[in-house]
C-alpha cells in the first residue's frame, strides 16, 4: 500500500498521536482492509521519511523506549482510504500533547539537524531546513532565527 506522508500525518490525527508501533499497525490494518498483506515494520521508511520532512514530530514519552509522533508543521493530514475505523480497530485512546512540549522537541531536532547539515555542508538538507524552518515557527510560536541565519550564511 502506498501512502503518503500527509496520509501518515491524518492517521496520527485520528487520535492526536500515536506511537511509533500503533501507528505501523495501523497502516498495516489499512493495508489489509485493501487486501494486502503487510507487517506493521514494512512502513517504517515511509514514517521515516514522514519525520525527515517534518509531516510527524516525535514527543518524547515516559517510557524511554518509545515517542509519540504527532502531525507536524508542514503537514497537510488527510484519511487515507477506509482510516476512519481506525479508532475501533486500533483499541487506543485519543491523545492529547501538550504543544509548547511538542514545539520545544522540534526546536531541538531542528538545531541539531541544522548544524549536521552545515558541519556535513549537505546543501539539500540545508535548503529543506531552510524551507521547514518557517513552518515550524508558525506551528510552535518557536524563535528560529539564528538556526535560519547560520544555515542562510552556510547556503552556496
Amino acid at each position: 500500500m502506498d501512502v503518503s506522508a500527509d496520509e501518515i500525518a491524518g492517521v496520527v490525527d485520528l487520535f492526536g498521536g500515536l506511537t511509533r508501533s500503533e501507528l505501523g499497525r495501523g497502516l498495516a490494518e489499512l493495508a489489509f482492509k485493501q487486501g494486502e498483506e503487510c507487517v506493521p515494520e514494512a512502513f517504517d521508511e515511509e514514517i521515516d521519511a514522514a519525520l525527515s520532512t517534518y509531516h510527524l514530530v516525535a514527543v518524547d514519552l515516559e517510557e524511554p523506549s518509545d515517542s509519540l509522533l504527532v502531525v507536524g508543521p508542514v503537514a497537510f493530514p488527510e484519511l487515507p482510504p477506509g482510516a476512519t475505523d481506525l479508532p475501533h480497530i486500533l483499541d487506543v485512546d485519543e491523545r492529547a500533547v501538550d504543544r509548547e512540549t511538542a514545539a520545544t522537541a522540534t526546536q531541538r531536532r531542528f538545531e541539531r539537524e541544522a548544524a549536521t547539515a552545515i558541519d556535513t555542508e549537505d546543501q539539500a538538507k540545508m535548503a529543506a531546513l531552510l524551507d521547514a524552518s518557517y513552518e515550524l515557527e508558525a506551528w510552535g510560536a518557536l524563535d528560529l532565527s539564528q538556526a535560519r541565519a547560520r544555515l542562510d550564511d552556510a547556503i552556496e
